[in-house]
Parts: structure tokens; sequence; C-alpha cells
């Protein structure tokens, strides 16, 4: 199959005080197995391929058209040199079709009936150079997914949470970031997928519960086909065997967050309302009293009163 050839940045896309687990939980004891499921390092990570009209606006906004559907194409810094790349092939080539490398984001709401929404990151595109890519192993809208099965609170559809993989850099780095960016940077991504006769059912938090009878979320990894139009993912194969603990990951805290949330209402500017003055409806002025005229004396009336 033809690759792609691009910059190789971050294997894990997650992002989110770190997770602490024991050494047990830390060490991977899945060494052999007779299937063909992989049994290396178990990581998070969401990363695949789509192939689609790849488009760029003068106001620097990028979409990415599969089928009849168009999705949100961004990028962030580090990907500033391949994205210059990718226009210069379509410039070049005239050819807008390309087979990017992308990691899935999934845009999630407050509200439970608002649906979500998918977007794309760009990470590199194919150009048939590195058969051992990413895009060597994926078919194309082939993701590889790995992270915690579970439903969240604001999406119906069970999801695989991606978190922020753990290392001493990283977590030195959010020691010392100021809560904003520190949350930012250990936000998961959240991906919906419909896994049919799921093996293990995904974690659902009950609030009727003690936390010693929660239960957790299994770390499972896979790969999954992305279902343009319906903008969830569906299951394939499992490239890992499920695992009860999850490799160290880092995720922002309850009191980083409402800190965040605290400070952002804040800031929001404040919607000023109508003074009293202007708010005052103008009613009609009371009608003037009426002055009752005296009945005029019918002649001769008087002068016959005693």
């Amino acid at each position: 199959m033809a690759s792609a050839e691009f910059t190789s940045l971050e294997s894990t896309q997650a992002v989110p005080t770190v997770e602490t687990l024991t050494d047990e939980e830390q060490v991977n004891v899945d060494t052999s197995t007779s299937t063909e499921i992989e049994s290396t390092a178990a990581i998070f990570q969401a990363v695949g391929v789509i192939t689609g009209s790849v488009n760029f606006t003068t106001d620097g906004q990028s979409t990415v058209t599969i089928g009849s559907y168009e999705y949100p194409l961004y990028y962030l810094k580090q990907q500033w040199d391949v994205l210059n790349a990718l226009k210069k092939e379509i410039e070049n080539t005239g050819n807008h079709n390309q087979r990017l490398v992308v990691y899935p984001k999934a845009i999630h709401f407050p509200r439970r009936e608002q649906p979500h929404r998918i977007a794309f990151q760009l990470v590199g595109f194919d150009r048939g150079r590195k058969l051992d890519a990413v895009s060597g192993e994926l078919e194309d809208l082939e993701f590889k997914l790995s992270g915690l099965w579970q439903f969240i609170p604001v999406c119906s559809t069970p999801c695989i949470s991606v978190f922020r993989n753990f290392s001493d850099e990283r977590l030195e780095f959010i020691k010392q970031a100021e809560p904003a960016r520190k949350v930012k940077f250990m936000k998961a991504s959240h991906i919906p997928l419909l896994w049919k006769d799921a093996p293990i059912r995904p974690f659902r938090f009950n609030p009727k519960l003690e936390k010693d009878q929660q239960g957790r979320a299994t770390f499972v990894t896979l790969k999954a086909k992305f279902l343009p139009g319906r903008d969830v993912f569906g299951f394939v194969a499992l490239t890992a065997l499920p695992k009860d603990s999850a490799p160290r990951f880092l995720k922002a805290s309850k009191e980083d967050k409402a800190t965040v949330q605290l400070a952002a209402k804040k800031d929001k500017p404040k919607v000023q309302r109508p003074s009293k003055k202007h708010n005052v409806e103008r009613r009609n002025p009371p009608p003037k009293p009426m002055l009752k005229k005296k009945s005029q004396a019918v002649e001769g009336e008087a002068d016959n009163q005693v």
C-alpha cells in the first residue's frame, strides 16, 4: 500500500494532576499470544488516514471534504512545514484530493441533546514514499485508537477517551504552567465509537454508588473506521488485548478546571441592562375630570318654589 511522507510529531494527541498507578499497573504483562494481536507497549493514541478534497480559504481556514461531507482541517504551529508542503503539492499537481494523516477531534457540547462535531488535525500527507509510516498500515478512513472505553456525560454514544501520555518533561511543564494553559494541555479527546457485541461493556459512572463500588474503565487498543455523515467511528478489530489498567497519563484536576471556569466567567463581558429611566413604560396621561354642567332651570320652576 502507498504510504505517507509526513513530519513525525507526537504519537498521542489527547491532552489532560497526574494519574499515579501502581507498579503492577505500569508493567505490560501481555507478552505472549497465539493470535495476531500486538503485544507492544500500551500508549494513549488516536491517529488515522482520510482521503478528501482539501480547500484553503483566504481567511486562513481550511477544510477537507470526504464524500459530500465537509469537516474543519486545522493544524498547530509544529505542523507549519507540513501545511506549506501540502499547499505546494496541491499547487504543483492541481490535485486537491489528498490522502492525509490526521488526529481526530470530537467537539462535545454541554447539552447532551446537542450532537457532537468532528474535526481533523493535520499531521502529514501521503506521497507514497514511506511504506513503514502510519498511512502504510491503514486503509482510507481507518484509525488506530487506544484509550479508556467509557461513557461521558455529554454524549449518548460510548467513547474511547484518549488522554495525554505521561512523561517527566510534561509533568514539569504542567507544574509551572498557569491553570488555563495547564487545563488546555491536558484536555482529553473523547472519540465516539460504535462497537456492537463488544466483549467488555463501556464504563458508566453511577452517582448512586460509592467510589469503591464504581469499577473502572477498560483500556482498549483497536482499529476503527470513520463513518462520514454519521460522525462516529465503527469498530473494526482489536489490535491488543483489553487491559483493566491503563498506562500512566496526565489529567487536569477538578481544582484547576474550577479555577479556569471561574476566571472565564469573570472575563465574560456583562450585558448592560437598560436603566429604569429608559425602561419605564410611557403611560397615557389620565383623563381630565369632566365638570358636570348645572342643568339649566326651567323657566317658571323657581318661581313656583316656596
